[in-house]
């Protein structure tokens, strides 16, 4: 989007930057608050919450902002933002409340949380950028369809891997090829990696060990190639996505050659992913053409003869473009990515070791379970039990490693939103019967 960086020089030229609050301060979080406070003219982040607070300061003062005033209420932080200074709180619901804030950055990886915070955000009429794909991957579709409703944009972020894969299909499509694989590259691949396993690879680049086991264990692809089949309208060939590996180094357009061509070319594409590719870690999608004409000029262009023609970006930078989904948000009432007009692929749970009746379900990326990429009719016909809803449902049977997990299998905890927006969701897009409403959560009263 390069008409970006002139309307973002134009805003700041005018004196009227966006305004941006950010809920979430941890590894992503500190990212993104120093390209915003330093590199991006015509934009402000005014307010960070944190449930820890003072790493909601952290992230400011890595970014070179020591200036920064707690508050408790929503009237505080509104006055902060019309005096222009900086807003830490550990009371996320007041960042979707108050005025003077055009777009919310959701950077917690929480679930239950994430959901509530989107929700009011909406409500309060505030664009929402996602750095979670988790959330989306759960509840996207009914949240998308709350958003519309309020006239703002519901979108999941340039930079993770998905936002890069939409960047490129809208290329794709505007040349006129057909999209009919949207297409991943990871390192690595074993379900059954947990956060011991993951310990010191976290220790060295700042992370936790459960985030980084949620890649390596093939829930966060899982989840991230959900949305971005939700965002296109396409499927999963299989349950789990093929997820060729290859060897390492394996040259991108050696390695596509491995996806049966019946996948490809049957339906409206899918999603998938390949291991050990190169170049990793990026995105690519795979296209064809019916024209004679236009195949010989791809041809002349170096995409060879056909069928399929191969079409890659090499690198995601994630936080670095986060501020660019903002800016086409507020701007241009453009979303880098968000659902179509219903779930088409979600991600169910499936258990990472023998499971016994009674046990407790830990978080995404722990020691339970590992998440696999469905076609959403399966997954309502056979009542699978989403990975995004797993977290603190308790077992009713012993379920073996490897084992797909259904709703009969768990007793859901008591009064959870996002079960609450799952039975929505359905309702919404899969029956026929008058449709579920969700009230949002009721939040911290205005002072």
């Amino acid at each position: 989007m390069i008409i970006i960086d002139t309307a973002l020089k134009r805003r700041a030229e005018e004196q009227n930057p966006i305004k941006v609050a950010m809920i979430g301060a941890g590894f992503m979080g500190r990212g993104i608050a120093l390209q915003i406070c330093n590199y991006v003219p015509g934009m402000e982040l005014v307010a960070i919450s944190n449930r820890n607070v003072e790493k909601a300061r952290q992230a400011y003062t890595e970014s070179g902002i020591t200036e920064v005033h707690e508050v408790t209420s929503v009237s505080q932080l509104e006055e902060n933002i019309r005096r222009g200074s900086f807003s830490i709180t550990s009371n996320a619901s007041m960042l979707c409340m108050a005025q003077g804030i055009d777009a919310i950055i959701e950077v917690t990886g929480a679930v239950e949380f994430g959901a509530g915070i989107a929700l009011s955000a909406i409500q309060n009429r505030k664009h929402v950028v996602l750095m979670n794909a988790e959330l989306d991957g759960t509840v996207g579709p009914i949240l998308k369809v709350h958003a519309d409703k309020a006239g703002v944009v519901f979108t999941n972020s340039d930079g993770d891997q998905p936002g890069v894969t939409m960047n490129l299909y809208r290329f794709v499509k505007s040349l006129g090829v057909r999209p009919v694989l949207c297409g991943n590259i990871k390192g690595l691949h074993d379900p059954y990696r947990n956060p011991t396993t993951q310990e010191g690879f976290a220790k060295k680049w700042g992370q936790k060990p459960a985030m980084v086991s949620s890649f390596a264990d093939g829930s966060k692809i899982s989840f991230e190639q959900a949305i971005v089949a939700n965002g296109t309208g396409m499927r999963v060939a299989k349950r789990g996505m093929h997820g060729i590996p290859v060897q390492s180094g394996t040259p991108l357009k050696e390695a596509i050659k491995l996806f049966p061509e019946e996948d490809l070319l049957n339906g409206d594409g899918i999603v998938d992913y390949l291991v050990g590719a190169e170049p990793g870690p990026g995105v690519f999608v795979i296209g064809t053409h019916d024209h004679p004409l236009q195949k010989h000029y791809l041809n002349l262009y170096k995409l060879g003869e056909g069928p399929f023609y191969l079409f890659y970006t090499p690198y995601h930078l994630c936080h670095f473009e986060v501020p660019l989904t903002v800016a086409r948000a507020v701007l241009f009432h453009d979303a880098t990515l968000a659902p179509l007009e219903k779930p088409f692929v979600e991600v169910v749970a499936a258990a990472k070791t023998n499971l016994k009746a009674g046990d407790q379900i830990d978080p995404i990326g722990h020691y339970m379970t590992y998440g696999l990429c469905e076609n959403a009719k399966v997954r309502q016909l056979e009542n699978l039990l989403p990975l995004g809803v797993a977290e603190g449902c308790r077992l009713r049977r012993d379920v073996a490693k490897d084992e797909v997990l259904t709703y009969d299998d768990v007793i859901l905890p008591d009064g959870r939103l996002i079960d609450k927006l799952r039975r929505e969701q359905d309702e919404f897009f899969f029956k026929t019967s008058a449709k579920a409403s969700v009230a949002i959560p009721e939040m911290t009263e205005r002072a």
